[in-house]
């Protein structure tokens, strides 16, 4: 075998190996999970036990005529460029995009975000990401 097809199979393989699971759930009528070591919530806080009150995202949702306001805080302080949240992220119940927020330590005091959703129902997922203290999520229901 040729260095390069023990390249390409390896690759597919590794793949395979990714994605075989979340198509197994997603046959079976079960929503897929997300990746679990890439962030941290309240009941999981890991290496960061302890920071999660200034590190997890808070989701206040308002409805009206159809339509949802979601409003999300981290009540971190914006130390400039050596210790701030960097953005928030929106995500559906799919663990899809649906928004974003990038903060700028120099002009914004605190990471607040706001998004309007039209006719959606369901949970939301939101991000919260600190420049020290990695990525960490929330969940509410619109």
């Amino acid at each position: 075998m040729e260095r390069r097809d023990f390249i390409r199979l390896s690759a597919a393989g590794a793949a395979v190996g990714m994605i075989a699971p979340t198509l197994a759930q997603a046959e079976a009528g079960k929503q897929p999970t997300p990746p679990g070591d890439l962030f941290y919530t309240k009941d999981a806080q890991g290496r960061w036990a302890g920071k999660g009150a200034t590190h997890l995202p808070v989701i206040e949702v308002a409805k009206a005529d159809g339509k949802a306001t979601i409003k999300i805080t981290t009540p971190h302080e914006m130390k400039g460029y050596e210790h701030y949240i960097v953005k928030h992220v929106l995500l559906d119940k799919n663990y899809k995009f649906l928004n974003e927020r990038m903060f700028d330590p120099s002009k914004d005091p605190v990471a607040i975000s706001e998004f309007s959703l039209a006719e959606y129902s369901g949970t939301v997922y939101a991000l919260s990401l600190c420049n020290k203290h990695d990525l960490w999520l929330s969940s509410a229901e619109v």
